[in-house]
């Protein structure tokens, strides 16, 4: 068995999105011969809302490590964990380095800082690491152009020092492609020496064995009404609201389906801990169809609750973007529910294939911004549809052996298959 080192700063107790995509890869790590060790910063430094739920998940035999972090100032001058926790993530990784004989240091991003971890490491122990890119660093946000603007500063400082951490990098991975193809275009040294490859988030079946067995009821929505109510749940894409305020035109124009539908937005909003940051209302009220056609619930709320809302919910509403990024395995989620899919996807997601043959959706697909209006010409039809679909849906005739590549243990294997390449390539070789 060779051994990771996963240098994940958030970790259970967290109950932030990211921080499931390394608790399922050091799930399921051992089975592909990777002995995974876990270094977090203790959950006392976390700024959202703990969710203790999530460490039912969590093997207790894993090996998990925490450290401290500076602590918040007020004014708060400096909140991004990675950097008030970096020497101590420095200081404890060089140490089990050393003391656990690490074969390698895997690095799931953001937070961004932490990447720069992977190099000082190396240098100071000459051990392989790889990052992961769970977001892009180098990112173009609303208000970037705008000079000595916040967001310009962060597209600037990424620029700086995303070259000074891949420099060394033996594996580069993200949740798709495009999210670290721009890396490999800025750094093109990492095509000769890096390993590199895209993994999407897994679906985990025994996540919802644990919903099932704990036998707790929804508490954002009550009793069934005579609407089909869909759950979207999960932050919105930035480009997804192009194509959602095109469903919402639709609706304000059909009365019919504003008495037969009814969208729970949960955890949509822009500040994850605050139930005031509505991101949906506004668009919604625009429109006419707010607190009937669509309500929203901005705050995230604990994990294994959002698959109760979802096993309790009419069906499930998928909603992509005008870039083409969204995977089978979000969709996975969905399908473990057992509820069927109302998706709403770009043309070039993988999803729509997978989705289609499944028996596990019905979907409307459109070219990007190009074919929003598409949305608007075809949504009546697809409703119609997926009205049918719906009252005669079975979930044992959904293809689950579509879904397997999706599975967390089949995207953990193919990062180990990667680690293993990674590992051969660097300087640590049988």
């Amino acid at each position: 068995m060779k051994r990771c080192l996963v240098l994940a700063p958030h970790f259970p107790p967290c109950n932030l999105a990211g921080v499931h995509r390394s608790r399922l890869f050091v799930k399921h790590l051992a089975k592909f011969g990777w002995d995974p060790i876990v270094l977090a910063v203790h959950e006392k430094h976390y700024e959202h809302k703990l969710d203790f739920d999530l460490l039912s998940l969590v093997d207790p035999t894993l090996p998990i490590y925490k450290v401290d972090a500076f602590p918040l100032t007020k004014p708060r001058l400096i909140g991004d964990l990675g950097i008030r926790a970096f020497w101590q993530l420095y200081r404890k990784a060089k140490q089990l380095i050393r003391t656990e004989a690490i074969d390698f240091v895997y690095i799931p991003i953001p937070s961004f800082y932490i990447a720069l971890l992977g190099r000082l490491l190396h240098r100071s122990t000459g051990v392989a690491y790889g990052i992961d890119y769970i977001d892009p660093w180098v990112h173009e946000f609303p208000g970037s152009q705008k000079r000595f603007s916040r967001h310009w500063w962060s597209t600037r400082v990424a620029t700086w020092l995303e070259p000074l951490a891949v420099k060394h990098a033996r594996l580069i991975t993200g949740v798709a492609e495009g999210y670290y193809q721009a890396v490999l275009e800025r750094n093109p040294h990492l095509k000769e020496q890096a390993i590199c490859g895209a993994m999407p988030y897994g679906g985990e079946v025994e996540d919802h064995r644990a919903v099932q067995q704990a036998q707790r009821q929804p508490y954002l929505f009550g009793e069934k009404t005579n609407r089909i109510r869909l759950v979207y749940a999960g932050a919105m894409l930035p480009k997804a609201y192009a194509p959602l305020e095109r469903v919402f035109r639709v609706l304000a124009q059909h009365p019919t389906w504003q008495n037969l539908l009814e969208f729970q937005f949960i955890g949509t909003g822009s500040r994850v801990d605050d139930p005031t940051s509505y991101n949906i209302r506004p668009l919604a009220e625009q429109y006419g169809l707010w607190n009937t056609v669509v309500i929203e619930h901005p705050a995230r709320i604990p994990y294994l609750d959002v698959l109760i809302h979802l096993e309790h919910a009419d069906g499930v509403f998928i909603l992509g973007s005008t870039e083409p990024h969204y995977t089978p395995s979000k969709s996975y989620q969905g399908v473990l529910s057992g509820k069927p899919i109302l998706a709403i996807l770009h043309d070039q997601s993988t999803a729509v294939n997978v989705l289609r043959q499944s028996n596990a959706a019905v979907v409307l697909d459109f070219a990007g911004e190009a074919g929003l209006d598409h949305i608007e010409s075809q949504l009546e039809t697809v409703l119609d549809r997926y009205h049918t679909f719906r009252q005669a849906f079975d979930p044992k005739q959904v293809r689950m052996d579509l879904f397997h590549a999706y599975s967390a243990e089949a995207v953990t294997q193919t990062l180990a298959s990667l680690l293993d390449q990674a590992w051969a390539k660097s300087n640590h070789k049988p």
